[in-house]
């Protein structure tokens, strides 16, 4: 391979790399695209046992994955093994980093949220004087949100408000439940929204790179593939500066090996891709590279119950269905004590409480949970992160991984802001939960820790000035023109939305940049 020179070399098999193999090769290019896992197949990766058949009885292998929440013993073939590929942090500042090493990444497991960024995240600086704008607008990634909409099937309803634009949807008409018209009315009371969620409904189930995007790659004969490879780092043309080959190794065979490129777009993930420049000492002329992470706020909100459908007494009419309070502070008016703002999930279920949703136990807890079956609402935040150039990432000097490529070093937490917003929102849940007749039975105030919403953005931030950013408004390195980085990194600030939509639109908006350099030999 070390022969070999190809066109276009993508890292990453995710949403951003299979966008960005989606677009490349129908505009005719060639690429080759390297994943640090395996092609997952179900019928030889997966098999049905009881859980009293496992080791751990189905929850997690003491240290193996300790901050995956998601993470048991059935799905333990899923994440990455800490212990293989480590991280650090100081343990007064824990960071939940979640990784998925498998051909399409995590965006086998996305939630599938899909909301589109506006200029109160954009342009946010301008709005409250904090922090930076970005490069570009809502305008000029309009068009782009609207073609990845229609691939992933947004489906949603248009509700004119500029903090949640409207897009490309497939129209949610579907009935409120009572339960929620009566949050959406206690919250017209006190000036805070309540809509529709925005949704991929993918295609069979399924929103992911490898059914939605990598097909049509394949499709032209363009791409080519390599699963189980490591990348370790990128190398440079010493007469023109330019990237021109990459070392990476086999996951089992630990062969090393390298391929040569003529454009390298990485697509790792925020952190994986940061990882990779800083071990490869790349891209940092600014000196911001790792600077500015930032994620979201998970984990406030309270636990309702709605006392019309206890005792059995719940219908699908009356309980069940979704809603989401898209941000509403800080827009015309100002909080007192924490800058933009955060957004709510709602939920309402037919299906039995958690138990530690009450203060009983034994019989009593027993008649609760009886009683209080299907009677289910609860709210949760999405918060903004405000990007610190203090929170960031750097290679840790004593630790590598299992491929000897030295490890990331997170340092970040959250401070006053975020916890201010998390109150805020709990209270404000508690205020409408209150006003629409529900009982309230518990109120969670704290975050969990950065990195648990697995919405890490901001280390290889776009900007115009070469001084203070790594990327160009194109996702281009301002000082390697054959380098572009298409996944989360790019981000400027993260706002309170799931970014997968943005990233996707991104990177289609990157690479059909690319494909025209490329065209007019400018790359």
């Amino acid at each position: 391979m070390a022969e070999e020179k190809v066109d276009v070399l993508i890292i990453g098999s995710g949403h951003s790399g299979g966008m960005a193999a989606k677009v490349l090769t129908e505009k005719g290019i060639s690429c080759l695209m390297l994943n640090a896992g395996p092609i997952p197949d179900p019928t030889k990766d997966t098999e049905w046992k009881p859980a009293y058949a496992l080791p751990y009885r189905g929850f997690k292998e003491p240290g193996k994955v300790p901050h995956i929440f998601q993470a048991n013993e059935f799905n333990a073939n899923t994440w990455v093994d800490e212990q293989e590929v480590p991280y650090t942090y100081n343990p007064q500042h824990p960071y939940n980093w979640v990784r998925v090493r498998l051909f399409g990444g995590r965006s086998l497991f996305w939630s599938r949220q899909s909301f589109r960024l506006s200029d109160y995240e954009f342009k946010a600086k301008s709005h409250d004087g904090y922090g930076d704008d970005w490069p570009i607008s809502l305008a000029d990634v309009d068009p782009y949100y609207s073609r990845v909409e229609q691939i992933f099937r947004v489906t949603g309803a248009k509700d004119g408000l500029p903090q949640y634009p409207d897009g490309n949807f497939v129209p949610d008409d579907s009935p409120w439940t009572e339960c929620m018209k009566r949050f959406i009315a206690a919250g017209k009371k006190l000036g805070v929204p309540v809509c529709k969620g925005r949704r991929s409904l993918g295609v069979n189930g399924l929103a992911s790179s490898v059914n939605l995007l990598l097909p049509d790659a394949f499709a032209t004969g363009k791409l080519k593939a390599i699963p189980n490879v490591v990348v370790r780092e990128l190398g440079v043309d010493k007469n023109t500066g330019l990237v021109n080959e990459v070392h990476f190794v086999e996951r089992h065979s630990r062969r090393e090996m390298s391929v040569k490129a003529h454009v390298v777009v990485l697509a790792a993930g925020t952190l994986e891709s940061t990882r990779l420049l800083l071990n490869s000492k790349l891209a940092n002329s600014s000196g911001v590279l790792g600077h500015y992470l930032i994620d979201q706020v998970y984990g406030p909100g309270i636990v309702c119950s709605v006392p019309e459908a206890r005792d059995g007494k719940a219908t699908p009419e009356m309980i069940g269905g979704a809603a989401l309070v898209p941000r509403f502070r800080n827009l015309d008016t100002k909080a007192p004590d924490f800058l933009r703002g955060y957004a709510l999930n709602v939920y309402s279920s037919l299906g039995p409480m958690d138990p530690r949703n009450f203060a009983a136990y034994g019989e009593e807890l027993e008649q609760k949970l009886e009683s209080y079956h299907g009677s289910g609402f609860a709210t949760s935040i999405m918060g903004e992160v405000l990007a610190r150039y203090e929170n960031h990432v750097s290679i840790d000097p004593h630790v590598v991984d299992a491929w000897g490529i030295p490890a990331l070093h997170i340092d970040t937490k959250y401070t006053d802001n975020e916890f201010n917003m998390a109150r805020d929102a709990v209270n404000t849940s508690v205020a409408m939960a209150e006003a629409a007749g529900f009982e309230v039975l518990t109120k969670n105030y704290e975050p969990n820790p950065p990195g648990y919403s697995i919405h890490e953005l901001g280390t290889c931030r776009m900007g115009d000035d070469p001084k203070t950013s790594v990327l160009n408004k194109w996702n281009q390195s301002h000082d390697i023109k054959n380098l572009f980085v298409v996944d989360g990194g790019c981000f400027v600030s993260g706002g309170w939305q799931n970014p997968t939509l943005t990233i996707l639109a991104l990177a289609m908006r990157a690479s059909e940049y690319l494909a025209e350099q490329m065209r007019q030999g400018n790359v």
